[in-house]
């Protein structure tokens, strides 16, 4: 059984983290965050102890450590822009680190941690469940058994419907979030990036404060995407059925259906990282480069070869 205190526990994700460390067998001693609306935790882990100031956190898992007690993992939940901060806490503290994406939202705070991982000997990783997914392993088999130079034409669509809460949240903020496209859209890519090659090319049409669409060129594949949070973008079939998300890729026309499972891998990632086969900061360094040169862009426009979506009215900010 493994010790772990994880940072963030209010937050969405956390209850998929709490979930997977019980179902693997370990146990969780500590957590912190500075909301404290945790009641999720007597499911899983009435007996751990909770902080809701990071002083007295850090303090709690230095003292355990003297008393050699110290955590093995610390998982990482809070907000995008806080990542980088957290992971290296947990490093140096000598454990190992589990970190939702996006891992960090710039690519110069990876090499950072190379140097951190390097001093303490400890390791990160980064919960790219998608890559567990059975569909898309099946199709990454199936594109790596075809001929050297064959590409195909994709079209990736995720609108996931947000509130106008989403905008005065650290969500709302590209600086906290990395906005669009880093905040949702990052698993999305690190799956395309694993299936189908390196980035040869990086177009951004469209980048506002609710969607953002652009095209990529890859090795084996010419993808057009569409990410969006405005529940209007959302196609006419799935709002007459009363769904709020449609996840979407289309591979030559063919749908590739693999939303069954699409949130409930984060305890076979679990039980892969406990295992030594987790996926570390080499992995994930594709995708937070990828999102971070696409935050970089401002967008050129429907023009060339853009996603459909792309056409769809704009609309203003609510709070704007």
């Amino acid at each position: 059984m493994k010790d772990f205190a994880l940072i963030g526990a209010a937050g969405y994700i956390a209850p998929k983290h709490m979930k997977a460390i019980k179902e693997t067998g370990n146990d969780l001693v500590a957590a912190f965050d500075k909301f404290d609306s945790v009641g999720v935790m007597d499911g899983y882990f009435p007996q751990a102890s909770f902080f809701n100031e990071f002083e007295r956190f850090d303090r709690h898992l230095e003292k355990l450590k003297r008393e050699s007690k110290g955590v093995d993992f610390v998982s990482v939940c809070s907000p995008n822009y806080l990542h980088d901060s957290h992971i290296r806490f947990g490093l140096r503290l000598g454990a190992d680190v589990v970190c939702e994406k996006p891992l960090v939202l710039n690519p110069w705070n990876m090499d950072g941690l190379e140097m951190v991982e390097k001093e303490t000997g400890s390791r990160v990783f980064n919960i790219l469940q998608l890559r567990l997914h059975p569909v898309i392993i099946k199709l990454r088999e199936k594109v790596l058994a075809e001929p050297v130079g064959k590409t195909h034409d994709i079209d990736l669509t995720y609108i996931s419907s947000r509130g106008n809460w989403y905008y005065t949240s650290w969500k709302g903020d590209e600086s906290k979030s990395g906005g669009i496209a880093t905040n949702i859209g990052i698993h999305f890519f690190d799956m395309l990036v694993w299936i189908f090659g390196k980035v040869k090319s990086n177009i951004v049409h469209l980048q506002t404060h609710d969607r953002a669409s652009g095209y990529l060129e890859l090795e084996r594949a010419r993808v057009r995407w569409f990410l969006s949070i405005n529940q209007e973008t959302l196609p006419e079939s799935i709002l007459a059925k009363g769904k709020t998300i449609y996840r979407s890729l289309a591979l030559e026309g063919q749908e590739i259906e693999f939303s069954e499972g699409f949130v409930d891998l984060h305890t076979e990632s679990y039980a892969g990282i406990l295992l030594g086969k987790g996926f570390g900061l080499q992995e994930a360094r594709s995708s937070v480069e990828l999102v971070h040169d696409i935050r970089q862009q401002k967008g050129i426009g429907l023009i060339g070869d853009y996603h459909p979506f792309s056409k769809k009215p704009l609309a203003d900010h609510p709070f704007l």
